[in-house]
């Protein structure tokens, strides 16, 4: 019992953690926004940025990251503390000296790195060059990220969990306050030249992110020290379960890749459309879907060590229809009321009229896969618990080549512009998540499939009021468009308060098993609070 308080404590922990990282990030995005718009320079930091923050997702905190703490975990179980922080050193040692070289080649073929992910920025003068500067100084990010995967991995071995878990909102916090001093350090009005800035406060968050976990560390008894005996067979170990989680890792980076190439061709804007839309649409993702599968993987996992498949099954199905509840009303209200929520949140300095209806147009159609978006995050960690871990990497590549077929129908032949790239990203999730839900009841038995979809069903007919309350404040809102911010955020929120008002009463009407969930979460914390 005490283990499952545990687990649950922690599960808090991440979850509000990744929730304070979402929100920081929102910060950093609305910052640069009022700073830079959505043009040329922008679109430059944003795809310089890009190109080493696929080499974290894919090494630092993915293969890396899983493969070292489940050795770690297995040598502080088998052959205790000491033999675990000898791994450790080897590894950050190997870590260090590959990463520094990986930065270093970064360095040098930035140019040919960038021609190959943005190849239409060539079309407009200047762009490519700016890309390629802004690329050679942000490179070295990857070390620092990599180093503190590595770092948070130990820490979370040994239930050290808060300065692991807050360490993503100091890397927002040291990229913002270091990237606006820096960038105003090199150019008090913010022209091309801070852009730089921006890309020195990037290192400044990466060092942040790193450093702020290192006293924690200490605390835990561990003690850097170079060691250059990688044939050590924890090292083989942690290297070979790393080469199937970077190939599944890689189908996902290879989507991010095609659609920067294809944002690349529509000229200035289109990159960072997508890229604010999808940040925000982080922000429901963050607080329903993450947060469902982070309180979803330790029961299904316990229950696949039994051999429980029946409650395996149970606890899976249940997760799925929880992040349903959750982000389909999410993704209504973005749908229908996307421009003022924009407008709100971005519209200030540089970014203009025209920015926020771009980016709106974009957070509508990525808001259609928000509920697949959401039960994938609870689903693909199934497979893991169930040592099925390549059928997640098929079904990727499968979404890879349906990406890039509907990118090139969209853009070329459909002309959508970025509104085709944000549809074709929604369509390859959903049918991501599609397969993947077919594979796992062929592999584990039903999902009460009867179930989620008379869950779908209701919660399509109680979002019908958000729909109509939308519809209904359409002109209401775009009246107060212009008006001060006081004004419209107030108006904004008697809205967005009117429509989840009536989607629960509709919940409780029909009721949704989620509403009961979510009752029970709000009845908790009332009683927490009056205790």
């Amino acid at each position: 019992m005490s283990e499952d308080r545990l687990n649950t404590k922690a599960a808090g922990i991440v979850s509000g953690a990744v929730m304070l990282s979402r929100l920081l990030g929102m910060v950093r995005e609305v910052l640069f926004a009022g700073l830079f718009g959505a043009g040329l320079e922008y679109d430059a930091f944003l795809a310089a940025f890009r190109i080493p923050n696929l080499l974290r997702d894919l090494f630092a905190e993915g293969a890396l990251s899983t493969a070292f703490v489940t050795v770690f975990s297995q040598k502080i179980a088998k052959e205790g503390m000491e033999s675990a922080w000898k791994l450790a050193a080897k590894m950050m040692t190997l870590t260090t000296i590959f990463m520094s070289l990986l930065s270093l080649l970064g360095v040098l073929f930035a140019a040919p790195i960038v021609h190959l992910m943005v190849p239409g920025f060539d079309e407009i003068p200047g762009k490519t060059a700016l890309t390629i500067h802004l690329t050679q100084i942000m490179y070295p990010f990857i070390l620092l990220v990599s180093l503190a995967a590595l770092v948070m991995g130990m820490l979370n071995a040994t239930n050290r969990f808060t300065a692991a878990a807050l360490a993503s909102s100091f890397f927002n916090i040291g990229s913002i306050a270091g990237g606006v001093a820096f960038g105003w350090w090199l150019d008090p009005h913010f022209g091309v030249k801070s852009l730089s800035g921006l890309a020195f406060g990037t290192l400044l968050g990466g060092l942040l992110q790193l450093g702020v976990q290192l006293p924690s560390l200490s605390k835990a008894g561990c003690r850097f020290l170079l060691d250059f005996n990688w044939r050590d067979p924890g090292v083989s170990q942690i290297l070979t379960l790393m080469f199937p989680a970077v190939i599944a890792a890689s189908a996902v980076q290879i989507n991010v890749m095609v659609n920067s190439n294809f944002a690349s061709h529509l000229g200035n804007g289109p990159t960072s459309w997508l890229s604010y839309s999808f940040r925000l649409m982080q922000l429901p993702l963050g607080m329903f879907g993450v947060a469902v599968a982070t309180v979803t993987l330790p029961v299904i996992s316990r229950a696949s060590a039994l051999g429980d498949m029946s409650r395996f099954r149970e606890i899976l199905a249940r997760g799925m229809r929880l992040a349903v509840f959750f982000t389909f009303p999410s993704a209504v209200g973005l749908i229908m009321l996307a421009q003022p929520i924009i407008a709100l949140i971005y519209q200030r300095g540089k970014f203009h009229d025209t920015d926020s209806l771009h980016t709106a147009e974009a957070l509508q159609f990525y808001a259609i896969g928000l509920v697949a978006y959401s039960c994938i995050k609870v689903l693909v960690p199934a497979f893991y618990a169930i040592n099925h871990r390549w059928t997640p990497m098929t079904v990727s590549f499968c979404s890879i080549g349906l990406n890039l077929l509907l990118n090139w129908l969209f853009i070329f032949h459909w002309n959508m512009g970025h509104q085709g790239l944000a549809l074709s990203t929604s369509i390859s999730a959903t049918v991501n998540f599609s397969l993947l839900y077919f594979f796992m009841g062929r592999l584990s038995g039903s999902l009460e499939t009867e179930a989620m979809l008379l869950t779908l069903g209701k919660c399509l007919l109680a979002s019908l009021p958000i729909v109509l309350v939308g519809w209904l404040t359409h002109p209401w809102l775009e009246g107060v468009a212009h008006a001060s911010i006081v004004i419209r955020a107030g108006a904004l929120f008697t809205v967005i308060a009117a429509a989840v008002t009536l989607f629960l009463a509709a919940s409780w009407l029909l009721k949704i098993e989620g509403f009961s969930e979510f009752l029970g979460v709000v009845a908790r914390k009332l009683k927490l609070r009056a205790s």
